[in-house]
């Protein structure tokens, strides 16, 4: 099935997913780290982000103007 026939919802979880295998690869990664290191649009970064801060998963901190993220403790 391609994704574009794909329901959201297991798009966003798919995107989740790669995303929390990128932060568990990286420990703290900003978005680019992450987009470069999933291959996924600046859009789907940031809603698989939303996704895993929704579900708990997901600290944000700020380095001067650097926004970046790890997965919760």
């Amino acid at each position: 099935m391609s994704e574009e026939n794909m329901n959201p919802e297991v798009i966003f979880g798919m995107n989740a997913g790669k995303v929390w295998q990128a932060l568990n690869k990286l420990g703290t990664a900003t978005p680019l780290m992450i987009r470069n290191e999933t291959k996924l649009s600046n859009e789907e970064v940031f809603g698989a982000l939303g996704w895993l801060a929704r579900e708990g998963k997901l600290s944000q901190m700020r380095e001067g103007k650097l926004l970046k993220f790890k997965l919760s403790d």
